[in-house]
C-alpha cells in the first residue's frame, strides 16, 4: 500500500494536468499506479478494512482524474461523490481484481502436483 502511494504521489500532477485527456489519465492510472498496488495480492489475504483502503486511495485517484465537478445552478465547483464515481467508473474496481487474481492463484495451485512445494508452504499436504 505504502509504494502505491509513492506511485500516484508522483504521478499526482500528470492526473490533475488539464493537458491530459480523461482517457490518458486513466490509462496512466491503470498501468503505473494499479500494478504496484496490486504486487502480490493472489498471496495476501484482505480484510475488511484493507478492502477499505484499497477502494478509499482508488477512489482518491478517481477524484484527481475525473476533476472537480461544476453545479448548473450557482455555477460553484465541489469534488465528485463516491456515488457519482460508481456511475462514471466502477470504483469497486480493484477489490474485484484482487479477489479475482487470488481465486486464479487458488486455482492454479489446485491443479499443481501434491509433491509440489506450494502445497506445503499453503498447508494443504
Amino acid at each position: 500500500m505504502k509504494s502505491g502511494n509513492a506511485c500516484y504521489h508522483s504521478v499526482q500532477n500528470l492526473l490533475s494536468s488539464s493537458l491530459l485527456s480523461r482517457n490518458l489519465k486513466i490509462k496512466i492510472h491503470r498501468t503505473i499506479i494499479l500494478p504496484v498496488v496490486l504486487y502480490g495480492c493472489e498471496t495476501r489475504s484482505l480484510t475488511l478494512r484493507e478492502e477499505r483502503r484499497l477502494r478509499v486511495s482508488e477512489n482518491r485517484v478517481l477524484k484527481r482524474i475525473f476533476g472537480p465537478k461544476r453545479y448548473e445552478v450557482t455555477g460553484e465547483w465541489r469534488k465528485l461523490h463516491n456515488e457519482e464515481l460508481n456511475d462514471v467508473y466502477s470504483s469497486s474496481y480493484i477489490v474485484r481484481v484482487t479477489k479475482s487474481r487470488r481465486i486464479r492463484w487458488t486455482g492454479n495451485v489446485a491443479r499443481m502436483g501434491e509433491d509440489n512445494l506450494i502445497h506445503s508452504l499453503v498447508g494443504e499436504t
